[in-house]
């Protein structure tokens, strides 16, 4: 049984973590290259006690109430969406000076896009209503929450990415909110888009090195998932450190929450996909 008081690592700074995701990475790119698809997690997905960077919310963050684990179905219609699974395992730490323990209780939200590039209740993507690929879980006494989803397909001006959001509360007593996007290797997104339904979308415009919210103080590389095959799908796990003395978490992150580029994946010529080029950095 785990004791949600209970050590669980070592608290690693920001240079520790950027040198044992990039080793992992590495890791990873070797066992593609050998054919190892099903090959275990790297040290990205075992290291405890990494405190994550924040990234923007963006504009598609709806709280619908959906308190659920299998966010494919829509609930409006009991329609699902069509893709590759994913099941998704977060865990949610406390780091205290060196110290680091599971955090319980935590609210944990996430969100993405369809397969096609489409967020669910938006107005200017057409999906008002529709609950597609929202939920939330709240975290039991090992901090861990699970999702079963599908993996995102892609929109002009952002790499592949699906949002998350953890609320709890801080130190001082007030509400804690840190919200960052968890990213894939071009590697894994070369195989997976390949095939339907994403392959209809054709070839993403837009790599994680050529994303300014990726590339932002090297931010992406500490939010990258490792999938691993699982019978169709693939499963991936995901660890996030959180100093809840840190007030400034959850602070406006600069991008003002506008659309990407473009105005939004959905949207008409010049206003979505296919309009000029953005004047300000992406926000989804």
């Amino acid at each position: 049984m785990d004791n949600d008081d209970e050590p669980v690592g070592r608290v690693l700074g920001r240079r520790q973590a950027i040198a044992i995701l990039g080793l992992s990475g590495m890791a990873l790119t070797a066992a593609g290259s050998a054919g190892a698809a099903s090959a275990e997690p790297r040290a990205a997905d075992c290291v405890d006690c990494v405190v994550r960077p924040e990234m923007t919310e963006g504009p598609y963050f709806v709280d619908e109430g959906l308190n659920r684990s299998d966010i494919r179905t829509d609930p409006s219609d009991g329609s699902v969406s069509a893709g590759t699974t994913l099941a998704l395992g977060l865990r949610v730490l406390r780091v205290d000076g060196r110290r680091c323990a599971p955090l319980r209780g935590a609210v944990v939200d996430i969100w993405h896009c369809d397969a096609l590039g489409a967020y669910s209740d938006i107005a200017s993507e057409g999906t008002s209503g529709r609950k597609f690929l929202r939920g939330y879980q709240t975290g039991d006494r090992a901090g861990r929450v699970r999702f079963t989803t599908v993996l995102p397909g892609w929109y002009r001006g952002r790499t592949v990415h699906l949002h998350i959001k953890v609320q709890t509360t801080g130190t001082d007593g007030n509400p804690y909110e840190f919200t960052s996007q968890l990213y894939f290797t071009e590697e894994f997104k070369a195989e997976y888009l390949t095939a339907q339904p994403y392959a209809d979308k054709g070839t993403p415009d837009t790599t994680n090195a050529e994303d300014g919210i990726y590339q932002a103080g090297g931010a992406g590389d500490q939010m990258l998932l490792h999938p691993r095959r699982r019978g169709r799908g693939y499963v991936a796990d995901f660890a996030i450190g959180l100093d809840l003395s840190d007030t400034a978490v959850g602070a406006d992150d600069g991008f003002g929450g506008g659309p990407p580029p473009g105005g939004g994946p959905g949207g008409p010529p010049g206003t979505g996909p296919g309009g000029p080029p953005p004047t300000e950095p992406p926000t989804s």
